[in-house]
């Protein structure tokens, strides 16, 4: 097993700094700005000999008793408990405060191993960095600067000299297909997500934009794997006004194009609206697999029903190819059917397609309907074979084929994905004009 190594202390210390430092990323939101991060958040350590987790915390008040602080607190003494090793993170600049004298009793009585890590220590002393902090009692303060990388590795490498090297501890690849959760800002993604796990894993709050981060969690269910990331909601481009907001949105937005499988969340008690219409086209310009899920259908009467179905048709007919769901999040309603959905929709989208099914799919199709002349020219489809997955590239050659019209483009993706029951990914369909040799000679 990887030694997990859980980074606590107060807002603003450089937790986050430190977690991209340890897992050469930019996973974590960083800004100047107390408070960003607010769920644990684990990355994959690719510092030092050994491989580790790394699982970054929102800002940790032992005091907190309501609120969204609370909820943030009791986010990092789940991490805590789940540690192997903390790594305790103070302001080398700010110095000892009343805050981190409160951290430091709470890490005492987990019986759980602390290194106290002096950051920001970048030009001082490194011998006078952590004086103050020996009153912690916490051990010798380690000094180093998660943002300039100093004194990281030497960190890493006292942290983790305890613990046994396995040989066997790789990536093996196999936690399953990366499921996006996506949605306007309090739809219900972080209830659903919390509802498929089985456990309060992530802050779900009656507030919009309680989810700032992209959120990956490896888990399984009835004998599958996934791993689910819990996305900050989208806005309108004209609401986002604050700078922890846009990172947010960009986070979003890379764990879409990094997923295999979006799941959009809408609200049945609210109409559709131009921002989930948006959302949906962006994962299928990404090129994702998606499956739709209405929440809290249980809270709406009939009527409600009507109105969301005539909705769905009106303004999200381009998403026909996607399987859609009914469910109650906080009733865990209509979970296992979703699943299944996302677990037909990964297998579509990684479909192998053979180049005899495809071409003589392409010859069915050409016999059903030719493609329309261009003026004294028509173009000729002569055989088709994959050229990618996630989402489905079906390549196809032959002559004259820029003449082929979009609507016929349609047509064929259609004739495609209806004869190998592609439900649930969109597909591409790529031409390759063959060249002529005898063209240049007279």
């Amino acid at each position: 097993m990887k030694p997990t190594i859980v980074l606590v202390g107060r807002p603003n210390v450089g937790k986050s700094t430190l977690f991209n430092r340890l897992t050469r990323s930019r996973d974590a939101i960083v800004a100047d700005s107390p408070g960003l991060t607010r769920d644990r958040h684990y990355g994959v350590g690719r510092m030092g000999e050994r491989d580790y987790l790394v699982v970054d915390t929102a800002g940790f008040d032992p005091a907190a008793k309501e609120g969204v602080m609370f909820e943030m607190a009791r986010q990092a003494e789940q991490a805590i408990a789940e540690a192997d090793v903390l790594l305790f993170l103070v302001d080398g600049r700010a110095g000892c405060t009343p805050h981190d004298e409160q951290i430091a009793d709470t890490l005492r009585r987990t019986g759980r191993p602390v290194h106290l890590v002096v950051n920001k220590a970048e030009g001082l002393d490194r011998a006078l960095a952590g004086t103050d902090f020996h009153a912690l009692g916490l051990g010798a303060p380690l000094p180093v600067s998660a943002a300039h990388g100093e004194g990281v590795r030497q960190l890493i490498d006292e942290v983790l000299a305890p613990f046994p090297r396995n040989e066997e501890e790789e990536e093996n690849g196999e936690n399953g297909p990366k499921v996006a959760i996506v949605g306007r800002p309090n739809v219900g993604k972080s209830t659903l997500v919390n509802a498929l796990l089985g456990e309060d894993r992530v802050i779900a709050f009656d507030s919009p934009g309680t989810t700032r981060d992209a959120i990956a969690i490896p888990f399984e269910r009835n004998g599958h794997k996934y791993t689910l990331i819990d996305t900050a909601g989208l806005r309108r481009k004209g609401k986002v006004f604050e700078t922890v907001e846009k990172f947010s949105v960009i986070k979003t937005l890379q764990a879409i194009e990094g997923a295999n499988v979006a799941v959009l969340v809408l609200d049945a008690a609210q109409d559709i609206s131009d921002q989930d219409a948006r959302i949906a086209g962006f994962v299928l310009e990404t090129g994702r697999a998606l499956v739709v899920a209405v929440n809290k259908w249980d809270a709406v009467d009939n009527y409600r029903r009507e109105r969301i179905k005539e909705d769905m048709a009106r303004k999200l007919g381009f998403l026909s190819f996607a399987r859609l769901h009914n469910i109650s999040a906080l009733k865990a309603n209509g979970l296992d059917a979703l699943l299944k959905s996302v677990d037909a929709a990964y297998g579509a989208a990684m479909s192998k397609l053979s180049t005899p099914r495809l071409t003589r799919a392409l010859q069915t199709a050409l016999a059903r309907q030719a493609p329309p002349r261009a003026g004294s020219v028509r173009p000729k489809l002569r055989y088709a074979h994959q050229g990618g997955m996630n989402p489905p590239v079906i390549v196809i050659h032959g002559t004259s084929l820029e003449s082929v019209p979009d609507t016929y483009v349609r047509y064929l993706e259609r004739m495609f994905m209806e004869t190998f029951k592609l439900q649930g990914t969109p597909l591409r369909i790529q031409f390759r004009t063959t060249h002529n040799p005898y063209a240049d000679k007279a």
